[in-house]
């Protein structure tokens, strides 16, 4: 089975709820963003990261506004189900931007990235990346990839939401980046089943194929009428 969960931020404790233990051996599990375990390098998150590895389903991530990039991006690149990804662990990998991935004979475009709402508090050396704001090079291989997939993808795997759903998740709006206009296009032109999201920190259904998803760990499969914290 695939699951999908929000925002983690580096808090263990998550792992501990009902809802993760719902997954089995083999499963896995993808994170929209802000996974948060990857951030200082020191010996106590190499300590959480071993405990991790032990878990006995798969966690794949998407990056999102609050990521050490400069650890992230040290990891070793290898294939994962069709594309390319940072081997963190044995079973723990991050999504690059704008790949495709088939993983239990569905395919999941993964984009991670965004801006920082709190960019202005986040002054310290250390604190912020520029990496966290997707590139031109990233957006156009991220068309490219869906245009050799004829524009059809079962589900698509974010941080940041489209701007077209910010007014009704009650977000700032404000702020424009290039990638907002690129999942723009992606809703007018391509065909999937449903576009999971974290960055809002809220579990949501928005019609007709549109999760906002933090707490809850949701199966892909999800009926909206099953979305709810676990």
């Amino acid at each position: 089975m695939v699951y999908v969960t929000g925002d983690l931020h580096g808090e263990w404790s998550r792992f501990r709820t009902r809802g993760m233990r719902r997954l089995r051996r083999g499963d896995t599990l993808l994170v929209c963003g802000d996974f948060g375990f990857i951030w200082d390098g020191s010996k106590k998150e190499q300590s959480v990261l071993r405990r991790m590895a032990l878990l006995p389903f798969n966690i794949a991530f998407v990056d999102g506004c609050h990521e050490n990039f400069d650890l992230l991006n040290a990891y070793p690149v290898e294939d994962w189900n069709g594309a390319p990804v940072h081997r963190v662990c044995k079973n723990v990998v991050h999504l690059m931007r704008g790949r495709v991935y088939e993983i239990e004979g569905h395919t999941y475009f993964a984009f991670g990235g965004g801006h920082s709402g709190d960019r202005e508090f986040r002054d310290e050396p250390g604190s912020w990346w520029e990496q966290e704001r997707p590139t031109r090079e990233e957006i156009t291989g991220g068309m490219e990839q869906l245009q050799a997939y004829d524009n059809k993808i079962d589900y698509i795997i974010t941080h940041e939401p489209p701007a077209l759903l910010k007014d009704c998740l009650g977000v700032d709006a404000s702020e424009h980046v290039e990638v907002h206009k690129f999942f723009e296009d992606i809703v007018k032109a391509c065909i999937y089943r449903k576009w999971f999201f974290g960055k809002c920190h809220i579990n949501k259904y928005i019609p007709v194929k549109f999760y906002a998803v933090f707490d809850a760990v949701l199966p892909v499969t999800v009926k909206h009428t099953d979305m709810g914290s676990d």
